[in-house]
């Protein structure tokens, strides 16, 4: 079988492009870096690709609130070849600048990212609980807590309503929470910005669409864990999440 072909898209700002693009390699995808530009002006086009990421990073200096004139951007300039997108089942992955523009876009929405509690931008390592069901195609087979590193200043997951998050748990849209490292309730810093029910990633209904907080390109080698001369690792937590997405291609 041919790699799956993934765009990781490039905005003014974004910073995590080239890791995510290794990770993806490692993986056993073809990424390419494209500016987003680049679909604006139809010079490539997304139907292209397989696979869609939006990294990490400040795109646009994080003009007007983290992720929102990239969210413009996606929300009006290219709109119809994203719905196309998703209605045949592409998968899209959005890391910390790429969970909130998907939210404020609308491809996951009734949900933000607002500022931290702490008041300040968070640089650390935190543990995820795996708490979806079965429907994100993302985190099939990650049956147990994994730890990977946030940075972020505006991580704060916050639903439009109590009955969307309701409908949240009632979809299996949740995917991960931040625990503890002994897995119980997380206070600060285990939960790095006060999420509501310490929500660190969401899907969409059909699991095709995630967004989370943390960084799983910034683990996917065991020695870019800061234990991994105490601890036995043979690759990093995050990298379960790429090879997810070419596994449900296949």
């Amino acid at each position: 079988m041919d790699k799956p072909k993934v765009l990781v898209l490039r905005a003014p700002g974004t910073n995590c492009d080239e890791e995510t693009a290794f990770a993806w390699e490692l993986a056993g995808a073809s990424p390419e870096r494209v500016h987003i530009n680049q679909l604006i002006r139809g010079q490539r086009r997304l139907e292209e690709f397989q696979i869609l990421t939006i990294p990490g990073g400040f795109s646009f200096a994080d003009s007007l609130g983290a992720g929102k004139l990239l969210a413009n951007e996606l929300s009006h300039r290219l709109r119809e070849p994203l719905h196309r997108f998703v209605e045949k089942d592409g998968l899209i992955l959005g890391i910390c600048n790429g969970f909130q523009a998907l939210c404020k876009a609308g491809l996951l929405p009734r949900a933000t990212l607002v500022f931290n509690d702490s008041g300040r931008f968070e640089c650390r390592w935190v543990t995820l609980k795996p708490v979806n069901r079965g429907t994100c195609l993302w985190t099939q087979g990650i049956d147990h807590p994994i730890e990977l590193p946030v940075a972020h200043g505006e991580g704060k997951f916050v639903p439009a309503s109590e009955e969307a998050l309701r409908q949240f748990w009632a979809n299996d849209q949740v995917v991960f929470q931040y625990v503890a490292p002994d897995g119980s309730e997380p206070d600060y810093p285990f939960d790095p910005n006060g999420s509501v029910d310490h929500i660190a990633g969401l899907c969409n209904e059909k699991g095709t669409v995630f967004g989370l907080m943390p960084h799983p390109e910034r683990h996917v080698l065991p020695w870019q864990h800061p234990r991994f001369r105490r601890e036995e690792r043979r690759e990093g937590d995050g990298l379960a999440i790429f090879r997810n997405a070419i596994k449900a291609l296949v």
